[in-house]
C-alpha cells in the first residue's frame, strides 16, 4: 500500500514574515538553481524584499533572469519591461540576485577586520592568494560568511540560498567546526609559535622543535612556500578568530525558526537517495526542514491506456505490418507510462522512509527555463 506525503505549502512559507532564510540543497542536475530563482521571484511578486544568493559556478541563475552574469554584489532584477519578462513589484517587493565570489568575500573579511598595513600584507601573500581562490573548503567558509553578511545588513527580509551541487551542499554546515580544527591544529600552532614567542625565546624555540618540523616541511613544500605560510598565518591570526565566531553565529542562525531548508530532488533512484541523506543529515543537525521539492515529474492519468496495453497493441500492429506510425506512437506512450510508474515508485520509497516530510511536485517541462516567464511558471507549479 503506497503512502501519500503531506503537501508542501510553498506560499505559506514565502508569505510568512517570520521566514527570513530559505536554503535550497540537493544533488547536482535536479533543478536546484531554477527552484531557488523561482522561489525568489514568486516571493518578490508577493511583496517580499528578496535576495537570491547562488554559490553554483554554473551561472545558470543569471541566465534564467535574463542577465549575462552575476557577481559578488547583489543586483536588482527588473526584467526587460515586457509583460512576460519583468518583475511585477506592484506589492512593493523587490528581487536581487548575486553569485558568491569566494576570493572577493575573503578579501572583504581581511579588509574589514585588519588594519590597512596588515591587510595589505595578507592580500599580497602568495599562500593567501592560493588559499582564497582554490583551497578545499574555502567556498563553504565564504558561503557562511556571505550569508551572515546579508542577514546582518537587514537590507532584505528574505534570503534564498542556492547551494553547491551534490553532498558538498551541506559542507557549509561543517564550516565552523572544520575551521576550528584547522586553527587549533598542531601545524598552525607550530607555525605561529616563533612569531608569538618573540625575542631570543623565539630563536630557542625555532632551534629546538620548530627547526625539525620546518626542515621536514621545507623538503616537501620548499623554503619559500613555508615562509609564505608562516607569514600568512602570523598576519591572519587575529582575523581568523573573528571569522570563526561569525561562522558559528551563522550556524546558529540556520538552526533558528526563521530558516527553512528545502531539499530539491528529481524522481530518480540516485537523486531520491541523496534527498534521503539530506533529510537525515538536517535532522541530525537540528536544522528546520520545510520539505522536499521533486522536479521534472512525469505524470500519468489513470484514464489513459496502460503501458502493457500500449505495448501489446504496438506488437499487434507491427506483426501485421500495419500502421507503422501508430505503432511507434503506442511504443512511445508505453515508455512514457513506464517512466511515470518508475518515478512514482521512487517517490513512494522515499515517502515510506520519511512519511512526515511534506512534498511538492513540479511536472517535467517541455524545455529548459531561461527567462522570468519560465521562472514564474515554475513558481506557480511549486505553489499549486
Amino acid at each position: 500500500m503506497s503512502r501519500t506525503a503531506p503537501a508542501l505549502d510553498i506560499d505559506a512559507i514565502l508569505d510568512d514574515d517570520g521566514t527570513r532564510i530559505i536554503v535550497c540543497c540537493g544533488s547536482g542536475g535536479v533543478g536546484k538553481t531554477t527552484t531557488a530563482a523561482a522561489l525568489g521571484l514568486r516571493a518578490a511578486e508577493r511583496g517580499r524584499s528578496v535576495v537570491v544568493l547562488t554559490v553554483d559556478p554554473a551561472r545558470r541563475l543569471a541566465q534564467s533572469m535574463g542577465l549575462t552574469e552575476l557577481d559578488n554584489t547583489p543586483r536588482r532584477i527588473m526584467g526587460n519591461g515586457t509583460a512576460d519578462d519583468r518583475v511585477d513589484a506592484a506589492n512593493g517587493g523587490e528581487l536581487h540576485a548575486m553569485m558568491l565570489d569566494m576570493k572577493r568575500t575573503f578579501d572583504e573579511i581581511i579588509e574589514a577586520h585588519a588594519d590597512p598595513q596588515r591587510a595589505q600584507q595578507i592580500l599580497t601573500n602568495p599562500f593567501y592568494q592560493s588559499l582564497s581562490s582554490s583551497f578545499s573548503g574555502t567556498q563553504e567558509y565564504m558561503a557562511m560568511e556571505k550569508l551572515g553578511q546579508l542577514r546582518r545588513s537587514g537590507d532584505w527580509d528574505l534570503i534564498v540560498v542556492d547551494t553547491p551541487p551534490s553532498r558538498s551542499a551541506l559542507d557549509f554546515l561543517d564550516a565552523p567546526e572544520r575551521l576550528g580544527r584547522f586553527l587549533d591544529g598542531r601545524l598552525i600552532r607550530i607555525l605561529t609559535a616563533p612569531a608569538k614567542a618573540g625575542g631570543r625565546s623565539a630563536f630557542k624555540l625555532l632551534n629546538a622543535g620548530f627547526g625539525i618540523v620546518a626542515g621536514m616541511l621545507t623538503k616537501v613544500l620548499g623554503a619559500q612556500v613555508l615562509k609564505d605560510i608562516q607569514t600568512f598565518v602570523s598576519a591572519l591570526d587575529a582575523v581568523f578568530g573573528g571569522f570563526r565566531q561569525r561562522a558559528e553565529q551563522t550556524y546558529r542562525l540556520l538552526q533558528a525558526p526563521g530558516t527553512a531548508f528545502l531539499v530539491v530532488a528529481a524522481p530518480e533512484r540516485d537523486a531520491m537517495r541523496e534527498a534521503s541523506y539530506f533529510v537525515e543529515r538536517l535532522a541530525d543537525d537540528r536544522m528546520p526542514l520545510a520539505g522536499v521539492v521533486v522536479n521534472r515529474v512525469h505524470r500519468a492519468s489513470a484514464s489513459t491506456l496502460s503501458a502493457a496495453r500500449s505495448a501489446a497493441a504496438a506488437e499487434d500492429l507491427e506483426a501485421r505490418g500495419e500502421h507503422d506510425l501508430t505503432a511507434a506512437v503506442l511504443r512511445l506512450h508505453a515508455g512514457r507510462m513506464q517512466l511515470a510508474a518508475r518515478e512514482q515508485r521512487e517517490q513512494e520509497h522515499f515517502t515510506s522512509a520519511h512519511p512526515t516530510v511534506p512534498l511538492a511536485q513540479v511536472p517535467a517541462m517541455p524545455e529548459d527555463v531561461h527567462d522570468l516567464a519560465g521562472l514564474r511558471q515554475i513558481g506557480r507549479l511549486l505553489a499549486s
